[in-house]
C-alpha cells in the first residue's frame, strides 16, 4: 500500500536536470522563450529537435529563441547526446548556463535553521546549518541569525552577496507568499511582520518567502518524486502538521496564498489545545509538542522537566517498541487522527500520491498497515484505486533545497524578461 524512500533515493544526482518534467494546461501562459528554457533546464540537456517535439513548435522558431537564449547567456551548446549508430556526428545539445545565476534556498524551524547555495541549472554548490535560539524572535533577532547562516553558505561556497540573484525563505505558519508577510508563525514573537521589506532593508536582495511545507513540496516538483506527476500532495508531521499540493503540475497556494493549513483543520471540537490557540486542531494531536504532552504522563515525567520534545519523543518511541502499552496507545491514538486527516485531503483533492514526510516519519506508528487501511475505509473509494501513499523521511537540506525552487523560479521569470528585451 505504500513505499517507504529513504532521503538519498530522491536526493540523487543521478536524475539530470531540475524542475517539473511535465507541461501544465496554461504553459502557454509563459513567453515561449521561458518554455524553451525550462524545458531545457528539466531534461538536463536537450537538442533542438527535442525542443520541437516537446512543445510543439516549428524547427525554425526553436533555431530563433535558442539563438536568442544563447546571446543572453542563459543557454549554451554542449556535446554530449548519444549519436544513433550510423548517423555521424552526435547532435549538439543545448543545457542551462550554470553560473548564469545564482540563489540560496532558507529553511527556518525552531531549532536549526539551514542553507543551500545553488547554481542556475540547480546544482548544489555549498549548504549550512545554525542552531536556532528556542524561543519565539523578533524580526531583527531572526535576520541576525539569518546573517550569520548566509555568511556560513557564502564562505562554503566561495561567492559573496552581490552574486546572490534572489533568497528563497521557508518557514512554519501563515506566510502570505505574495506579499512576503508573516500573518502568524511560531517562530515570531509578533505578528503580521512584513519579513521581505525588512530583508530587502538589512541585505539588499530580493527575497520570496513561503511556508515550509511549501517549499518542501516544490523540492519534489523539481527534485523529487513528483516532477513527473501532475497531481500529488505532501504533508509534513515535525513540529507542526503541513501540508503542500501540486495541481497540475503547479504548486497550489490558495486565493490569498495562505491555503492548505491542513494542520489547523478541526478533527474535534472542543479538543486539545493547538499552539494557534484554537482547540480541535489536527496539529494538536499528531506535532511534537503534542505527543511530548501525553509522553510526559506516560513515561512518569516531571512537566518542569526541561528534557526536549524530540528527546522526550524518542524514549516514547523506544518505550513503544519494548512493549509500553500506555506508549504504544499514543501513538495508535496519533495514527488515527492522521488517517482522518489524510483520508480528508483524499476526499477533497483525489492526489495521483500522497507523500509523508518530515522528521517524525521515523515513527513507524504513523504508517503503520493499520493507519492507511482506515484512511482508505473513511474514502468514497469503492472500486476505485487507492490513493498511493510514500514516505519520504527528509533531512533539513532537503526543505532548504525546495528553497532554492522558490527562487529559481522567480530568478527565471525575471532572467527571461531580460532575454526579451
Amino acid at each position: 500500500m505504500y513505499d517507504v524512500i529513504e532521503p538519498e533515493s530522491n536526493e540523487s544526482e543521478a536524475a539530470s536536470g531540475c524542475g517539473p518534467l511535465l507541461l501544465t494546461d496554461t504553459s502557454d501562459s509563459k513567453p515561449l522563450r521561458q518554455q524553451v528554457f525550462e524545458h531545457v533546464r528539466a531534461s538536463g540537456r536537450a537538442a533542438r529537435a527535442d525542443v520541437t517535439r516537446a512543445l510543439g513548435i516549428s524547427a525554425g522558431s526553436a533555431t530563433t529563441l535558442t539563438a536568442d537564449l544563447i546571446s543572453a547567456g542563459l543557454l549554451r551548446e554542449v556535446e554530449g547526446l548519444p549519436r544513433e549508430a550510423g548517423r555521424g556526428r552526435p547532435p549538439v545539445a543545448l543545457e542551462v548556463v550554470p553560473e548564469a545565476r545564482y540563489v540560496i534556498g532558507i529553511k527556518l524551524s525552531d531549532d536549526t535553521h539551514s542553507a543551500v547555495l545553488t547554481d542556475f541549472a540547480g546544482h548544489i554548490l555549498a549548504n549550512a546549518t545554525l542552531p536556532s535560539a528556542p524561543m519565539r524572535k523578533t524580526v531583527d533577532a531572526l535576520l541576525d541569525e539569518i546573517s550569520g547562516l548566509i555568511d556560513l553558505v557564502l564562505t562554503d561556497g566561495q561567492k559573496t552577496l552581490p552574486d546572490i540573484s534572489a533568497v528563497g525563505i521557508g518557514m512554519s505558519g501563515i506566510i502570505d507568499h505574495n506579499s512576503g508577510t508573516v500573518p502568524w508563525s511560531p517562530l515570531m514573537a509578533e505578528p503580521d511582520v512584513d519579513l521581505r521589506r525588512a530583508f530587502v532593508e538589512r541585505f539588499g536582495v530580493p527575497v520570496h518567502v513561503d511556508n515550509d511545507t511549501n517549499v518542501l513540496t516544490l523540492a519534489e516538483l523539481w527534485f523529487g518524486a513528483g516532477r513527473s506527476i501532475s497531481d500529488f500532495a505532501v504533508v509534513t508531521i515535525e513540529n507542526g502538521v503541513g501540508m503542500g499540493l501540486v495541481l497540475d503540475n503547479r504548486l497550489f497556494r490558495g486565493a490569498r496564498g495562505m491555503g492548505l493549513e491542513v494542520g489547523h483543520t478541526k478533527v474535534q471540537l472542543d479538543g486539545a489545545l493547538c499552539r494557534c490557540g484554537q482547540r480541535g486542531c489536527l496539529e494538536a494531536y499528531l506535532a511534537d509538542y503534542a505527543l511530548a504532552r501525553e509522553a510526559a504522563t506516560a513515561l512518569h515525567r516531571n512537566p518542569r522537566n526541561l528534557q526536549s520534545p524530540k528527546a522526550m519523543l524518542d524514549d516514547l518511541f523506544a518505550q513503544a517498541k519494548s512493549g509500553n502499552e500506555a506508549a504504544r496507545t499514543i501513538f495508535r491514538r496519533a495514527g488515527r487522527y492522521l488517517s482522518v486527516g489524510l483520508s480528508n485531503v483524499v476526499q477533497l483533492f483525489d492526489p495521483g500520491l500522497i507523500i509523508l514526510s518530515g522528521a517524525r516519519m521515523q515513527y513507524d506508528y504513523l504508517y503503520a498497515e493499520e493507519v492507511l487501511a482506515e484512511m482508505q475505509k473513511l474514502t468514497l473509494s469503492d472500486g476505485r484505486t487507492p490513493c498511493k501513499v510514500e514516505i519520504h523521511a527528509w533531512g533539513d537540506m532537503i526543505w532548504a533545497r525546495g528553497a532554492t525552487a522558490l527562487a529559481l523560479a522567480a530568478v527565471t521569470d525575471d532572467a527571461l524578461g531580460e532575454a526579451r528585451a
